[in-house]
């Protein structure tokens, strides 16, 4: 027999517990099915732990760089790898256990751990129980990419989430993959002593920004003794008595870089392969996203899909926002769509990158003609007084609606320091109205203003 609820979530990530909130606000009983840790990626194996390995890096970069503010830290700098590793996992288990403690104090809501299945569009079992609902809501995340490469079953390759249960220090790190994930492990790690060696199969790293985003972090992290090799077109691995061989097949250098570990970081996949979506009848593209409409709907009248497994956002705040886009539309009679937002992430290298919505080439895809404020980082006076003046700051303009179509900020406090673009654009803002305003001193984000006044068409 089954059991009846209101409402069925399947996933307990970002999207999952304030989801249950508000159903259960409203009155709706819930069943909120988790098979592995609440909180999802960003708590236990995203954000949570690797922006607290991120501080713990920062630390030993920061006390490295003492003399050059004139303090004396009495020796070289020592890393204590169990209790960096400590730190991180008390930060993300203490996450963990308030999530867990809201979910226990929910009227209304049972969690139940478990793998769930889809009986049908209505029906999902989890071991030997039989959960029914009107609405079902998948929020099952994503995981590391491990695709088909040549001799990677043949050694021990870390991924993002094994990489955190590393409690040694790597004597070399190789990250294959040049983008977000694979470049903050690369610092980090580098920071904290390792020899790091990262392999990209394309020509420039972070490929979707622009050029001279990717030439910028590439400067600033050579800058701190990481090595690259791009352009790797054929990827390889192979056991080592060092460790790892893995083959680059560059068009210049050593035909392979010999590790003692090597991190897979090439992308994400969904978690949407053990649902049993095909017996809902629930509708998924060619790389096992689930198609959504603009609501967050899918083909099956009843069942959303929120998260990184919908394939509209790989990030903690987009799956955030899609649970304030269904919960609007469903509980409160509203109209919001996931084309309404605005794209906004960061790369939390150190300087990080912070970036909303459209930047030049995308732009120039789009047709716009576009103007650009743009300055260094050496002319920031809050960057040059930190001693962190790498990096650029940039806005991307209409020319004819005067309009900010987006932003770059790579600089210290970039990730924060955006959200002054973002929030003009969303209001609707033109570059007149930001120049016009009046920002603080000494600031990274006071120079907004000063760029939007300098507007040039771009190079």
């Amino acid at each position: 027999m089954s059991e009846r609820f209101d409402a069925i979530i399947v996933g307990a990530g970002q999207a999952g517990p304030p989801l249950a909130g508000r159903l259960t606000e409203a009155g709706m009983s819930v069943a909120l099915v988790e098979r592995h840790l609440v909180g999802g990626t960003c708590v236990n194996t995203g954000c949570t732990p690797t922006k607290t390995l991120i501080a713990s890096a920062h630390a030993a970069h920061m006390a490295r760089r003492a003399a050059d503010f004139g303090v004396s830290v009495g020796g070289p700098v020592e890393i204590d790898m169990d209790r960096v590793k400590a730190r991180a996992d008390t930060v993300s288990g203490n996450s963990r256990k308030g999530l867990e403690d809201w979910l226990a104090g929910m009227d209304k809501c049972a969690l139940l751990r478990g793998h769930a299945r889809f009986d049908s569009a209505r029906d999902i079992r989890v071991g030997d129980r039989l959960l029914t609902a009107d609405r079902i809501f998948i929020n099952v995340g994503g995981r590391a990419r491990v695709p088909d490469m040549p001799g990677l079953n043949d050694v021990a390759v870390l991924t993002n989430s094994s990489m955190l249960a590393l409690q040694t220090l790597p004597r070399h790190l190789v990250v294959v993959g040049g983008s977000y994930i694979g470049l903050e492990f690369a610092q980090m790690y580098r920071r904290f002593g390792a020899e790091v060696t990262v392999v990209e199969q394309g020509p420039r790293l972070v490929a979707h920004e622009d050029p001279d985003v990717s030439d910028a972090i590439r400067e600033i992290l050579e800058g701190e003794g990481i090595a690259f090799r791009l352009n790797a077109e054929c990827i390889s691995f192979a056991a080592d008595a060092e460790g790892v061989a893995v083959g680059v097949d560059c068009r210049e250098g050593a035909p392979e870089v010999i590790g003692s570990h090597a991190l897979l970081a090439i992308g994400r996949q969904p978690n949407t392969d053990d649902l049993g979506l095909d017996k809902a009848g629930v509708e998924i593209d060619e790389r096992g996203y689930v198609v959504v409409s603009d609501r967050l709907e899918t083909n099956v009248e009843g069942i959303w899909a929120l998260g990184d497994c919908n394939g509209r956002g790989a990030f903690t705040h987009t799956s955030y926002n899609d649970y304030e886009i269904v919960a609007a539309n469903l509980l409160d009679g509203a109209q919001r769509r996931v084309s309404d937002r605005i794209p906004t992430y960061a790369l939390y290298i150190d300087p990080p990158l912070g970036r909303v919505g459209l930047n030049k080439s995308a732009a120039a895809k789009q047709k716009y003609k576009v103007l650009v404020g743009r300055r260094p980082m050496t002319r920031v006076s809050r960057a040059v007084e930190k001693d962190e003046a790498q990096g650029f700051m940039e806005i991307v303009v209409d020319a004819e609606s005067r309009s900010v179509l987006g932003g770059t900020i790579l600089g210290p406090g970039g990730d924060e320091a955006i959200h002054a673009i973002t929030e003009l654009m969303a209001a609707g803002g033109t570059a007149e109205r930001l120049r016009e305003t009046m920002h603080i001193h000494p600031t990274v984000a006071e120079l907004l203003p000063t760029i939007a006044g300098e507007l040039t068409a771009p190079d």
